[in-house]
């Protein structure tokens, strides 16, 4: 793919506690969260934004890190360029106190900021509540953010952190005790449901790790969880980013059925007309 120059987004900014990020808006309805994977909002998470915008929802994709746009995927530059672009991000997100990289049992700093969002987003949009995906690096945001009530779902789409180096880390994510269990509480009381997907082979994220989340959230833990196969073999890296490097988007494969599953949930969730 090329680079996407978001054209057909809306470019604004946000602020919030001193910080202030761009916010790529698509749609009308209620809002979605989309928060992008390292390295940032790549021409196929625009793509999955879009496709969220196509079921009667407002896609809001901050702009957390990385260049928007960029293909980091160009077939042309190969795996190298590949993980060049990737680590080019790091020593941004390194030096940022928004984010917790290596730490078990701490949610985000950003997460604060990204529950404001939602909060402006859902009075912007109006609607029964929002959506929020996070993927990868960000993926346990979403979790976070469902200490909010607004967030009614939430879905956490190969999230990677804290890395599986530790047994302990493995069996956890990042959250923190008492904003998981503002969360499970939410799920016990049936109000609540979390969606995960992963590739099962992906050692970002772990089997334990759902097992972790199944054990705390009970049955409002709906996981998916695929086999490398599954993924699209024209990616670069290997099997790991559902709905947008790893996405055969059509029918009857089950990455399109993962994909579908998530519009679904937006949705049915948020009270817009069934995703298509």
């Amino acid at each position: 793919m090329a680079d996407d120059d978001l054209s057909d987004f809306t470019r604004d900014t946000f602020t919030h506690d001193g910080k202030t990020k761009t916010v790529y808006r698509l749609g009308t309805g209620p809002a979605v969260i989309v928060m992008a994977e390292i390295p940032g909002i790549t021409p196929k998470v625009a793509e999955f934004a879009r496709k969220v915008a196509g079921i009667g929802c407002t896609a809001v994709v901050p702009s957390l890190f990385g260049a928007d746009g960029h293909d980091i995927q160009s077939n042309d530059r190969g795996i190298r360029g590949t993980l060049s672009d990737a680590a080019a991000v790091l020593p941004q997100m390194c030096v940022s106190r928004e984010f917790t990289r290596f730490a078990v049992g701490k949610s985000s700093p950003v997460v604060d900021w990204l529950r404001a969002l939602a909060k402006a987003e859902h009075e912007r949009c109006g609607g029964p509540g929002v959506g929020a995906i996070g993927m990868c690096f960000t993926g346990g945001f979403a979790l976070a953010m469902a200490v909010d009530d607004r967030v009614l779902a939430p879905v956490l789409s190969q999230p990677s952190m804290p890395l599986g180096i530790t047994p302990s880390r493995r069996r956890n994510i990042d959250i923190s005790p008492a904003d998981l269990s503002v969360v499970k509480d939410r799920c016990a009381a049936g109000g609540l449901q979390v969606l995960g997907m992963r590739f099962k082979s992906d050692r970002l994220v772990p089997g334990a790790r759902f097992e972790f989340l199944r054990e705390q959230l009970g049955d409002a833990f709906v996981a998916i969880e695929l086999e490398d196969e599954d993924a699209n073999p024209d990616a670069l890296i290997p099997p790991h980013s559902v709905v947008t490097e790893h996405l055969i988007d059509e029918p009857g494969q089950p990455t399109h059925d993962a994909l579908q599953q998530v519009l679904d949930m937006f949705a049915t969730k948020l009270g817009v007309s069934a995703a298509k």
